[in-house]
């Protein structure tokens, strides 16, 4: 018996001599480390236990498990509620001509690209460059709501000096803060066009006025009218009152019919239009008409055919003026009978239209030379339809 222990002690399988403790903490912590530096992930691992042979066992380590994260979304643009983008010109694209000291009218097209409701509180504000004779500010015509686009127009005038001008513009919310156009909110829009030549006035409807037929819903009308005349009149004045207060030539005032649905419509002989010739004009209502509210519209006839319509416009009192200017250069070659027609928006009560220097146009490089004026002897009578220069003052009346 003590010689087969003695032999199974010196057999391969009897058990190792157990690790001091020490290096057994030293195992424990490299097997802690290793699998540590395996994972940048939460892992299972487990515990190092001893067996109770006192051999080292390490259990196989559990799978690696990496966190699965959810793909991070891309950034949503920021968005503002005063924000706006450039559409179009509608007039005078950049470097467009316009003739020395004539009146022409800007219209921009931009689009509400923000948040916020734009109201008529809203509007558009000169900053900087050439004013053009603008205003400092235009109001908004109406509401605009996001994702819609308005149409704005300034009034403004050529210089008398050749050469190229820009004037810069901005929006203004109702607060009184100025914001742009473009991605970054603070771009320009802007009036780019070039002066050059003159005006040429090839007809004067003002002077002309009464060689039109004048006429309401079934009757003619006198030439020249008077003032007060319940079935419609037309009178030229050298100065009149426009909304504002202020004079800027002679013009016509014409008045429609006294009635909810009144009109009066003045035909022109037939005119030859040339290429370049453009129908220009002020509109509005007589200063102080405060109940003014109507439609100008401008209408064509070429011959004996339908009746065309070159613009229609409705106007209220609000201290405003209009600019009209049209290019005729689609009508070029014809003999063209012009029609001027206001209707009443309603009432007639206080509709006292003005036509403010109505004439067909054209461009010219030279100075308009100034056309003689024959005076008659005293003793001479003149005959034929007469066209005089109304010189009275139209006061709108409030007559029921």
């Amino acid at each position: 018996m003590v010689a087969l222990v003695s032999i199974l002690a010196c057999s391969r399988f009897a058990a190792p001599t157990p690790q001091p403790a020490a290096t057994l903490n030293a195992l424990y912590t490299s097997a802690a480390l290793t699998l540590e530096a395996m994972s940048t992930q939460a892992a299972t691992t487990s515990i190092v236990q001893p067996s109770p042979t006192g051999i080292l066992t390490i259990p196989t380590a559990s799978p690696i498990v990496f966190n699965t994260f959810t793909a991070v979304p891309p950034l949503q643009p920021i968005t503002k509620c005063d924000a706006a983008s450039f559409v179009s010109d509608v007039t005078y694209p950049d470097g467009s001509i316009v003739t020395r000291g004539s009146p022409f009218t800007k219209t921009w097209r931009i689009k509400n690209t923000g948040t916020c409701t734009w109201s008529t509180s809203y509007a558009i504000v000169f900053v900087s460059g050439e004013k053009l004779g603008a205003p400092d500010a235009v109001s908004l015509p109406g509401s605009v709501g996001p994702g819609q686009s308005i149409d704005i127009s300034v009034n403004m005038s050529a210089p008398n000096a050749e050469g190229r001008y820009r004037g810069n513009w901005k929006l203004r919310n109702a607060s009184g803060t100025l914001f742009g156009v473009g991605a970054s909110g603070d771009s320009n829009f802007y009036v780019d066009v070039s002066v050059s030549g003159f005006v040429v006035t090839g007809y004067d409807f003002a002077a002309n006025f009464c060689d039109a037929s004048w006429r309401t819903d079934a009757k003619e009308l006198p030439c020249p009218g008077s003032e007060g005349d319940n079935r419609g009149f037309v009178l030229m004045l050298d100065a009149p009152k426009m909304e504002d207060g202020n004079t800027r030539g002679p013009g016509l005032i014409t008045y429609p019919e006294k009635s909810n649905t009144g009109f009066i419509k003045g035909k022109y002989p037939a005119i030859n239009i040339k290429s370049g010739d453009r129908f220009q004009a002020l509109i509005g209502c007589a200063y102080k008409a405060n109940d003014c509210n109507l439609i100008f519209r401008l209408e064509y006839q070429i011959g004996n055919g339908n009746i065309g319509s070159l613009g229609q416009w409705q106007e209220v009192y609000e201290g405003r003026y209009y600019s009209v200017d049209i290019d005729l250069s689609s009508l070029s070659g014809q003999k063209v009978k012009f029609i001027l027609t206001v209707f009443s928006n309603g009432s007639s009560h206080e509709d006292f239209a003005l036509w403010v220097n109505p004439r067909i146009t054209s461009h010219s490089a030279q100075a308009p030379t100034a056309t003689p004026t024959s005076t008659l002897p005293p003793t001479a009578t003149a005959t034929g339809t007469p066209s005089p220069t109304n010189t009275a003052t139209a006061t709108p009346t409030s007559t029921p």
